[in-house]
């Protein structure tokens, strides 16, 4: 950053005011490579944009941006809570460098009981909740929904098996004989009774605990009385489960039931929010999230940035409770209650229970951060460590990993999985489908090794491509050189390549290395470092099988359905959905390929006559 790069956004950013209204609206700044810089929103555009022109009263992390900055978006809209909702959608797609930024890059489980069958079954979900049934949620983590989900098999006895398994069955299953499904498929269980188990499970789940207990309970009483001793020893062994169940997860505290608890905490340069979940009374589990590109932000400001890019696609609950107020409180509780229509609770508790969650999340927090850092020390050690082994001046800061899948030379792959000291970054992740090398019925390793490269060094100027410290490759002698022969031909400087490759008989722990003018050496099969890389190598090799398997079964589906006449997208998604794979469609009847929506007896005889051959 120079004083002159800084002049040169001030007079972009200055075009861009002379033609600015006082109206609010978002504003987008880009780099050279059109790469977003920051979003931002403003009540008066001409007024907020004009502050850019001052560079020397913003923080460094606004200058830098500033310095970047070729050119501007403006995008006017009809009241600043509407601005604020595009904001936080734009951060939250863009993931501008220079904004305030939530690295929240997977979205919550919830359980659904769907409604598309006679008989329900009770799943985990994530994504877009576009699957007929009821959705309960959102839970911290999987292994919360897990929990969850096994407690209901064993209360209730609700199936989740997929539905083609379902129709495949002529007896009952493993979960039915341990006592985790009631074995509809077979007719255990009539729609009646099962209904009026799902209909049980759903008031559980929302905290109608009392009545599930009193409906077991008149359960055991009638069979107790009809001397079904078995039956109701089963009931009976149920409402225990449940009442351990309530009394371990509920809440007493008067106001909540549907809440999140929120609360922020700075330390030793770290911001860690931390999340508790409460829904229908119960604790649905606790999340912590540490926020990126903070300097020169207040603890009001970062707290603000996270509330509009989590709730940017996640409803509120009824109540939330924070452990600060954030800057625009008001704007954020308007933009809130707009975008999704509802009455939201915002508390900032001093006192009694409500304050001791508080306390609590920020306790939570606190053990995040210290995890945190002790987990970095750590690796610090460890990349200390690679810079000795493998002769470096410096620590790296960026480590690649590269390998390849095929199998006989078809639906070749190569991948990249990129590694920094705060651990593997899977945004960064590279495929490559081999397009110039042609493999053989063996494979050309080498060829498929330098294509790779080349592609990946085409991009080392782009801003997600920045060149590495150190290029771990997977294999012997053989792939090194095919890497070292591409970066002398592209002049590529300043980059340690080692090969990492299996010990006699593929033997994982015997790893030998292998640099350019030094003999292949290993390392002690108990060496944090050796488990480390083994580790990253192992990920790339996931990577690469993963992407190799699916292309070959896109490649493997195609070659069936996509080959028929009059099967287009719907069909086909309709099908998979029904049936649950190409096999159980190839061995379908024409009556079961009847039975799918949008299929009509000619369209099912084409699907009979083409799977079949």
């Amino acid at each position: 950053m120079t004083v002159s790069s800084i002049q040169c956004g001030v007079s972009v950013i200055k075009k861009v005011v002379r033609s600015l209204t006082d109206q609010p609206g978002v504003y987008r700044m880009y780099n050279t490579h059109d790469t977003p810089l920051y979003v931002g929103k403003a009540k008066n555009l001409r007024k907020r944009v004009t502050a850019y022109t001052k560079p020397e009263q913003l923080p460094i992390r606004l200058q830098r941006m500033i310095a970047e900055t070729v050119r501007m978006e403006i995008v006017t809209t009809h009241s600043e809570v509407e601005a604020l909702l595009l904001e936080s959608n734009l951060i939250k797609n863009l993931q501008p460098r220079y904004n305030i930024l939530l690295k929240d890059d997977k979205s919550f489980p919830y359980i659904l009981i769907t409604q598309n069958h006679p008989f329900p079954r009770v799943i985990k979900h994530r994504g877009s909740q576009d699957i007929a049934g009821k959705y309960f949620g959102p839970f911290a983590s999987n292994s919360a929904v897990d929990e969850s989900i096994l407690l209901l098999q064993k209360i209730f006895q609700i199936r989740n098996c997929t539905d083609s398994y379902f129709a495949a069955r002529t007896r009952p299953c493993l979960q039915y004989h341990i006592k985790r499904c009631s074995a509809p498929c077979v007719g255990k269980i009539s729609v009646n009774n099962y209904d009026e188990t799902i209909k049980q499970a759903i008031d559980f789940i929302t905290g109608k605990s009392s009545t599930v207990q009193e409906f077991l309970s008149q359960k055991m009483m009638d069979a107790s009385n009809q001397m079904l001793y078995e039956q109701a020893a089963e009931y009976r062994d149920r409402i225990a489960m449940l009442t351990r169940l309530v009394a371990h997860q509920r809440i007493n505290i008067d106001g909540i039931s549907d809440c999140d608890v929120i609360a922020i905490l700075e330390d030793s340069g770290q911001t860690c929010i931390q999340v508790f979940f409460f829904r229908h009374g119960r604790n649905f589990g606790t999340e912590s999230f540490f926020l990126s590109h903070t300097q020169g932000s207040t603890e009001h400001e970062k707290l603000a940035a996270f509330l509009n890019q989590f709730y940017a696609d996640r409803e509120p609950p009824k109540t939330i409770l924070l452990s600060d107020e954030p800057n625009e409180f008001d704007l954020i509780k308007a933009s809130c209650q707009e975008h999704y229509h509802k009455s939201i609770k915002w508390e900032l508790p001093k006192l009694g229970k409500k304050r001791e969650l508080i306390d609590h999340a920020l306790s939570n927090a606190q053990d995040a951060i210290n995890r945190k850092l002790s987990d970095s020390k750590a690796m610090s050690k460890i990349y200390d460590e690679i810079a000795t082994l493998f002769s470096m001046e410096n620590r790296p800061s960026r480590i690649e990993i590269y390998d390849n899948s095929h199998v006989q030379g078809t639906h070749p792959y190569g991948v990249m999985v990129v590694a920094d000291e705060s651990g593997l970054n899977k945004k960064l992740y590279r495929k490559f489908a081999i397009k110039t090398a042609q493999p053989g019925f063996g494979g050309d390793d080498y060829g498929m090794m330098r294509e790779v490269m080349k592609r990946r060094f085409a991009r080392a100027d782009q801003e997600s491509w920045t060149l590495p410290d150190l290029m771990l490759i997977d294999g012997g002698q053989g792939q090194l050189n095919a890497v070292l022969e591409v970066i002398e031909e592209m002049d590529i400087q300043g980059i340690t390549v080692v090969g990492i490759a299996k010990g006699e008989q593929r033997n994982a722990g015997r790893e030998r290395f292998f640099m350019p003018e030094r003999d292949p050496f290993t390392l002690p099969h108990n060496s944090i470092v050796m488990h480390f890389l083994q580790r990253l190598r192992d990920e790339a090799h996931r990577f690469a099988i993963g992407s190799h398997r699916a292309d070959r079964q896109k490649s493997m589906t195609k070659s069936k359905l996509d080959e028929i006449p009059g099967i287009g997208p719907k069909r086909k998604k309709a099908l998979l959905h029904h049936f649950g794979s190409v096999r159980n469609i190839t061995t379908a009847s024409l009556q079961d390929l009847m039975a799918v929506d949008g299929i009509s007896e000619a369209v099912a005889m084409m699907i009979y006559k083409g799977l079949r051959g």
